[in-house]
């Protein structure tokens, strides 16, 4: 195998003492010479915030668009001085408050300005945040309070009953509630009666002030503990220092400067994937660290195109489900247009596509095509996107294809977890061959696969399988409060991630599996559970399959 995109670092191992087999080790050729390194002097991501905020401020940071009687209008935005005046009071309320570096501060709600506030209010005191969502299950948040000890909370108004409803349980650890806007007299009565204290987004910053002085801050420090479903059935608290989360930001900066373009000051993101989760939050934090823009979606998923639309970001992140919404949403305009203009968009397809497939880059496969033709197929997404990101689960490689034929713009298929701090591995935008795969691993890791033999994965055969496994600089350090967790995934420096993987010929990875997805039938027989989803999914009343912890029994979610 040539293995022309990655480079052996350390030979395999065989098994022994119990041990299973496993593959080389490798690492991107874009880290060949070393894993990056952060630069010396940066220590917290506050410092990506606070230098963009010295350098630009008063360039476009937040924004969302306003709603007038019912009717969305333009974005409106907050500047990066004027975020930032609001973090520092709202930090330093938080230590008038008794909150300390290293306390614990929890944010729920969906994507908004005062989400992101919150966040860098945290990273400006050295206190770590906790995002809290419901979607673990209607304890989840109990259960994450108590068990980061949250002493704080940043809560959007519509979560705000859902929180004072948990509080008789939580009341030991939570004294303060900050909501996202108004609070109303009665529901700091009720908070009051269990000493717990509330304020309205407008009240809260009046008890700090912008001149306090500032905590040291180290990349050792724990920023955020990011909480994931268990097999156990209670979330694991994965732990984020500020080393890990800024290695990662720089990682994506420096592959985006070597393969493609990187963020600037006149880019804009849309954010609508949830920043509860490390992959929209790593692209956010990437997007301050540039001076780049954020819009943000109005949290209803029928109204996300037109969001889009009037936003018309440059960057884009995206999960299968919305590309593929995307794809059959252009075949379907595509095919009212008539024949001759479906006759004229395939052959510019076709020509595209097989100029892609021998190796010319996006800009080069076709641009009188772009002009002609895909012009009117990229305004799906406004027209300005020139970076396409897909994360979350598998793009299927139809969906793949078409997006990087007919949208004018770069796209990455990345792949990785919350205990890698988001993406690990990441196909390059303008090398077609990594169409189907996720790619290579990022430039701060090292990767190889272990053999799964009662799976039937040899990491030694000449076509290598094996469970992927990890090591690097943008690892989690752990399970918060749970070490016997932390020592199941990770052996010898080395985090199993459970997902099975096949090394390619250019050296790209392609997930094929997962390593606990099979289970026992009472008759004896073994089942795949992807075999099982895609079954269910090609029914056209079900939206999407949910599996339960132990995975003995599937959801299926339908059109309502």
């Amino acid at each position: 195998m040539s293995m022309e995109f990655i480079v052996k670092v350390e030979e395999s191992r065989p098994a022994s003492d119990g041990k299973p087999s496993a593959g080389p080790v490798y690492r991107s050729i874009y880290a060949k010479d070393g894993l990056m390194d952060l630069p010396a002097g940066l220590e917290s991501p506050w410092q990506f915030f606070s230098d963009s905020a010295l350098k630009n401020p008063e360039n476009k940071m937040l924004g969302r668009r306003q709603v007038i009687d019912s009717k969305a209008g333009p974005y409106v935005w907050l500047t990066y001085k004027e975020v930032y005046d609001s973090a520092m009071r709202m930090g330093s309320a938080m230590r008038r408050r008794g909150v300390n570096p290293g306390d614990r501060c929890g944010i729920y709600g969906s994507n908004c300005p005062e989400w992101i506030t919150a966040m860098e209010a945290c990273n400006s005191q050295a206190i770590t945040y906790v995002p809290l969502y419901d979607t673990l299950g209607p304890d989840a948040v109990e259960f994450i309070i108590n068990h980061a000890e949250v002493s704080i909370a940043f809560v959007q108004e519509n979560k705000l009953s859902s929180i004072l409803s948990c509080l008789p349980k939580c009341s030991s650890n939570l004294k303060t509630i900050v909501s996202f806007g108004k609070i109303s007299d009665m529901q700091k009565k009720e908070a009051d009666e269990l000493g717990v204290s509330c304020f309205s987004w407008e009240e809260f910053p009046q008890l700090g002030s912008l001149d306090c002085e500032l905590p040291p801050k180290h990349k050792t420090d724990v920023c955020t503990i990011m909480y994931t479903s268990g097999t156990t059935g209670e979330p694991k608290g994965v732990i984020l220092t500020n080393g890990a989360l800024m290695a990662e930001v720089l990682s994506v900066d420096q592959l985006l400067f070597l393969t493609d373009r990187v963020a600037a000051e006149e880019d804009s993101y849309f954010s609508f994937l949830p920043l509860a989760h490390v992959y929209d939050q790593v692209i956010e934090t990437y997007c301050i660290y540039k001076g780049a823009s954020i819009g943000f979606w109005r949290g209803d998923v029928r109204y996300l195109m037109e969001d889009v639309q009037e936003l018309k970001p440059s960057i884009f992140c995206g999960v299968p489900r919305v590309y593929d919404r995307i794809y059959t949403g252009t075949l379907a305009k595509v095919s009212a247009g008539g024949g001759l203009k479906k006759k004229l968009f395939d052959f510019a397809y076709n020509f595209k596509l097989g100029y892609l497939e021998k190796g010319f880059p996006q800009e080069k496969a076709a641009p009188l095509l772009d002009r002609l033709v895909f012009d009117k197929t990229k305004q799906a997404l406004g027209g300005r996107v020139r970076i396409l990101l897909s994360g979350a689960a598998p793009l299927p490689k139809h969906v793949e294809e078409f997006l990087r034929v007919t949208s004018c713009s770069t796209l990455s298929q990345g792949y990785g977890l919350t205990e890698s701090c988001g993406g690990c591995f990441t196909s390059i935008g303008n090398v077609y061959p990594m169409v189907g795969t996720v790619g290579v691993p990022m430039t701060t890791i090292e990767s190889r696969l272990e053999s799964v033999p009662e799976m039937g994965y040899d990491a030694l055969s000449s076509v290598p399988r094996g469970e992927i496994c990890l090591r690097g600089s943008t690892l989690f350090s752990g399970y918060h409060k749970r070490e016997d967790l932390t020592n199941e995934v990770v052996v010898d420096g080395w985090f199993h991630t459970g997902d099975i993987g096949e090394w390619q010929p250019n050296g790209a990875m392609k997930i094929i599996d997962r390593k606990k997805n099979i289970f026992k039938l009472s008759q004896g027989e073994y089942v795949a559970v992807e075999n099982l989803e895609n079954v269910y999914l090609r029914c056209p009343l079900i939206t999407s399959v949910c599996r339960t912890k132990r995975m003995e029994t599937i959801f299926i979610e339908y059109y309502k």
